[in-house]
């Protein structure tokens, strides 16, 4: 698809509650289908990592946004885990320690981006200091709009030095979430992956909705863009992502450094 960058692409003025989280554009209407499309892409991303891990040219950042149960390990999963694991890392943000509280909360998201030639996925990221934080009171409007104004430098900086940015929404309904919640709890083999506080969390729906809104229309950018990505159907979620991210990676053209004429006169004994 040409225009893929720009179908899932987040409008100036984002309106979250007017968009449809089972939407399938993509879709083949074939699910096994599009299962195997996702898995040839994935493994065309990490064919394409690895030149661009010889070239050491570029850096690359995911970041992975959405409610509980939308999907962020799954696509961790399956859009990138055929990549060789030296070439990539998944950063999973947590609340801050002692030692990051007492520095700017970029600080600790500083020390986690891709070198050169590296993926790095933010499953959570930096996002969260102006989500979670805001809507339990912990900072301000004030605040909440340096912050924007720190993450838009923050990520123009990376991409002037080499970084490609992808920030993905996982646009996940409240009646799927409600039934995946259900379904973690109805299965033990699930409960490692339950949290209590998911369903405490569940209860500002409205008011995490209304602060991703805010915070993509304050922060998407030409060099680090959002996308929106319906998140109700897993297969068509990974389907979405594995198309963009490997549109983006074949417009950068990688190319393996030149050979070293030098090695053609090794001989090996």
């Amino acid at each position: 698809m040409a225009n893929v960058q720009q179908l899932f692409r987040a409008d100036k003025k984002l309106k979250i509650v007017d968009a449809d989280a089972a939407q399938k554009p993509l879709s083949s209407g074939d699910k096994a289908q599009d299962k195997l499309l996702v898995e040839q892409q994935a493994q065309q991303i990490a064919d394409l990592q690895e030149i661009l891990y010889a070239e050491r040219k570029y850096k690359i950042l995911i970041v992975l946004q959405g409610m509980d149960t939308s999907g962020k390990d799954g696509t961790v999963r399956g859009v990138f885990g055929k990549i060789d694991p030296l070439g990539v890392s998944s950063v999973a943000f947590k609340g801050p320690t002692a030692e990051e509280k007492a520095h700017d909360f970029l600080w600790r998201v500083h020390q986690q981006v891709p070198g050169q030639g590296e993926f790095t996925i933010f499953n959570r990221s930096h996002y969260e200091d102006v989500l979670i934080t805001r809507v339990h009171d912990w900072i301000d409007d004030k605040e909440c709009k340096r912050r924007y104004a720190h993450i838009r430098d923050f990520e123009r900086m990376l991409s002037e030095t080499g970084t490609v940015i992808l920030k993905f929404f996982l646009h996940i309904s409240s009646d799927e979430q409600k039934k995946r919640l259900e379904e973690r709890i109805a299965d033990p083999n699930k409960h490692w992956k339950f949290d209590p506080n998911d369903l405490a969390e569940r209860k500002f729906w409205p008011d995490y909705q209304r602060l991703y809104e805010a915070a993509i229309n304050e922060t998407d950018s030409d060099y680090a863009p959002w996308h929106i990505i319906p998140a109700d159907s897993k297969t068509h979620r990974n389907l979405a992502i594995s198309t963009i991210v490997l549109d983006k990676l074949q417009k950068l053209k990688p190319a393996f450094p030149p050979g070293n004429p030098e090695f053609a006169k090794l001989k090996v004994v």
